[in-house]
């Protein structure tokens, strides 16, 4: 059982707990993309395994009928067994989905294999995936020039994973400074399918400045447990997707959030004693 403090940041173990929270969020006006937790298998039935639940997680979604997607992480469905296991399980994901299927990036080592992946399954389901790129890694502008002409969505974030200097900026303001370039660039360059995939204000900003010079279409996509007022405030104006992690492997997740974020701590910490 999730106790209260890591509830705040993951809907459930179950599926249907994660599509209890999506119906939640749907009558508030936020839409869900669910993520089933788990990553870097060793072992392909354990790859296989949570490629078959993604399958039944799609299926049910269909027969629920609710406002919301997937996001399937490489190394959860085969990358770190091989790329054949990685791409064949994918592909019965894809397959089976009625709805969008975002294919999460992981560090600079899985970029041209998920990109590639991505590419492949844009063109052969006319947009019906999403693939996520990193801002802080050196070679972004360059993906995004690749990806502009794709149906499909790109999710820009800042980047979690600790590169090396060599292929990534790592100060906070230089970051922020390539987040903002590569985002004017994809409302300057993309048709449509930009998400904005940040909780930074000055970033929402940023994009709905952009967005009134271009008049590109775009999301803003939040985590589950962080700054959910502004998710429902800013879901009032414009699309609003909430990414909800859900499953048994919770712990390794909650507590990535709570090193990520002093404010995550905090919040943690209030939860604890009643405020």
């Amino acid at each position: 059982m999730i106790p209260p403090i890591a509830s705040n940041f993951v809907a459930g173990e179950t599926p249907e707990a994660a599509m209890a929270h999506v119906d939640d969020l749907n009558r508030r006006g936020v839409r869900g993309i669910l993520n089933l937790l788990g990553e870097h298998y060793d072992d392909r039935a354990d790859a296989d395994a949570d490629a078959q639940a993604y399958v039944d997680l799609v299926r049910a979604l269909a027969a629920r009928d609710t406002d919301s997607c997937i996001s399937v992480k490489p190394s959860q469905i085969g990358l770190d067994i091989g790329d054949e296991v990685f791409e064949e399980n994918l592909a019965r994901i894809v397959d089976a989905a009625d709805c969008l299927v975002w294919i999460d990036m992981e560090d600079h080592e899985t970029t041209d294999v998920t990109l590639d992946a991505f590419e492949r399954h844009a063109r052969e389901t006319d947009g019906n995936v999403g693939v996520c790129v990193q801002a802080n890694l050196k070679r972004t502008r360059d993906d995004l020039e690749r990806l502009a002409d794709l149906p499909g969505k790109v999710r820009l974030v800042k980047g979690a994973y600790d590169e090396p200097g060599d292929i990534a900026y790592r100060e906070k303001a230089r970051v922020d400074r390539a987040y903002r370039e590569d985002l004017e660039f994809m409302f300057r360059e993309f048709d449509d399918g930009i998400a904005v995939g940040s909780h930074d204000p000055a970033m929402v900003s940023h994009a709905r400045e952009l967005h009134a010079e271009y008049g590109t279409p775009f999301e803003v996509q939040m985590l589950t447990g962080v700054r959910e007022t502004a998710q429902f405030e800013l879901a009032e104006e414009i699309d609003v997707y909430q990414y909800i992690p859900y499953g048994t492997k919770w712990f390794s997740y909650f507590y990535r959030r709570i090193r990520e974020r002093k404010g995550n701590a905090l919040f943690a910490l209030r939860a604890v004693v009643g405020r």
